[in-house]
């Protein structure tokens, strides 16, 4: 949705996630110092602002800042936050504007207690459910989706239990969603009921945790249990002995964000049950057998190209894997340039080409996407300069022709160079001599599950949730589990 203010363009063009979540209950410590480490393992998934709330079983600590995990925490930051219990938060966003109103976890007081909340996701009705609480006396701090299902959840709990009172909230807000929450001392995960966005339970040696991703929990020394379920509720023990889980609302089929396992999610982490890496290892074998072009050596996109352009030369049999392309890793994605010129040099300071690898031979750069294609034309043109005879490209993904609304910061149609233009279009626009595409269905078959459990929207202009002036791939899911006494 509407990121509130236009940011100034950064040099990377690719997708940005939301968000990346985390809760924990433990027994022996404090869930401040912890939470930490497990928000650095998780700092991909956004840069903007870090958060922790922490419960000491008698009042709620919480520290809120501006920028990187590292910047926002210092020591005595994080020895104020007192508590065994606590949930925490890394942020792009997506939904609402870019400052501290909107960083979270969020945070509400009201007649039933203490409540905070992380989220990583988007709703698609947020406007609608903000209006219907504003008319009956909310008032609301931020433009933010994640405040609204704070407030639609402090509502209920006035009137049900904690049960309850998520399934009222879970029937009422559509989209996507992974939610850590704090209620009183109690931390709960929630998923939404297509399981759009990750949510991982792991067990450590004095409790347990809640993440985005596993690579969390390795993090923090510890193992992952399972994957919280598409529209389960998961409560953990105040004393981090273990957990409850609720089954609230069942789907025939899901929507897991195919991106997820493409770009956005670290290659080390699993994602239901399959490892982000192999599957991008197997992204690029598929590539080959669909697109395959000779040529001397297949060079990666640093760095999320690189298993893919492993698993394509492991299928070529003979094609040489090499880096062709050195990044500069003190030039991160928010890097800003003011002008479109200034941007494209400014390529230069991210990358630059290794001339052993490229100089009189021909190349097959693998990346995982395209999104705008303007650093696509300058990685070409970077490897021409560098000697290279001839410069095929071949991406990892399909052609991204849509926006977003499930939580990823994406381009609007006018943006996408795929909306209106065919391979062979982009390939003379961006100056390669060939380009292609993966297609849909190795997509899924390289994530093991059927075509109709992702969500490719961005793909097909097809959406798991009914949007405005959007088509819809199925009809709009409403949960087929009704209270059940609830």
């Amino acid at each position: 949705m509407s990121s509130g203010r236009d940011p100034a363009p950064a040099i990377d063009e690719g997708p940005t996630e939301k968000c990346g979540v985390v809760g924990l209950s433990l027994s022996e410590r404090d869930a401040a110092l912890p939470a930490y480490y497990a928000l650095y393992a998780l700092q991909h998934r956004g840069q903007e602002s870090a958060g922790i709330v922490t419960h000491d079983g008698f009042q709620q600590h919480q520290h809120i800042a501006m920028g990187l995990v590292g910047d926002a925490f210092d020591e005595g930051d994080i020895e104020g936050l007192a508590g065994p219990t606590g949930i925490g938060h890394v942020r792009y966003p997506t939904a609402g504007s870019i400052d501290e109103s909107n960083a979270q976890p969020f945070t509400v007081s009201f007649k039933g207690g203490s409540l905070a909340l992380s989220h990583n996701g988007n709703l698609v009705n947020a406007g609608e459910i903000r209006d219907e609480l504003g008319d009956i006396g909310h008032a609301f701090t931020s433009d933010g989706d994640t405040e609204v299902i704070a407030h639609d959840l402090a509502r209920n709990l006035l009137e049900a239990d904690l049960v309850r009172a998520v399934k009222r909230t879970m029937d009422r807000i559509h989209g996507s969603y992974a939610l850590t929450i704090m209620h009183g001392d109690t931390v709960l995960g929630l998923r939404d009921p297509e399981g759009n966005r990750p949510l991982v339970i792991g067990e450590l040696e004095d409790g347990y945790i809640l993440a985005s991703e596993s690579a969390a929990i390795d993090t923090l020394g510890g193992s992952v249990v399972r994957d919280v379920n598409p529209g389960e509720l998961v409560v953990l023990d105040e004393n981090g002995d273990g957990f409850d889980a609720y089954q609230l609302v069942e789907r025939d089929r899901h929507a897991h964000c195919f991106f997820e396992y493409v770009y956005f999610a670290r290659p080390d982490s699993v994602i239901d049950d399959t490892l982000v890496y192999e599957v991008r290892r197997d992204l690029g074998r598929k590539l080959w057998e669909e697109s395959g072009v000779d040529t001397d050596v297949v060079m990666p996109v640093p760095d999320s190209g690189r298993a893919f352009a492993s698993g394509y030369a492991e299928a070529a049999e003979g094609v040489e894997f090499a880096e062709g392309l050195m990044k500069n890793r003190y030039v991160g994605r928010t890097f800003i340039m003011p002008t479109q010129e200034a941007r494209e040099r400014a390529v230069r300071l991210k990358l630059n080409p290794i001339r052993s690898t490229v100089e009189g031979r021909t190349v097959t750069i693998i990346d995982d996407s395209i999104v705008r294609g303007t650093t696509s034309r300058q990685l070409v043109s970077l490897v021409r300069e560098a000697g290279a005879e001839e410069v095929h490209v071949r991406i990892g993904a399909p052609p991204i022709t849509a926006p977003c609304y499930m939580g990823i910061n994406m381009a609007t149609r006018e943006e996408l160079i795929a909306a209106e233009q065919d391979a062979d279009d982009i390939a003379e626009i961006i100056d390669a001599d060939s380009l292609a595409y993966l297609s849909n269905e190795a997509v899924a078959e390289a994530i093991g599950t059927d075509r109709s459990n992702l969500c490719m929207g961005c793909v097909t202009g097809e959406y798991p949730y009914d949007i405005d002036d959007e088509g819809t791939d199925r009809e709009v899911n409403r949960p087929v589990i009704g209270d059940g006494g609830l």
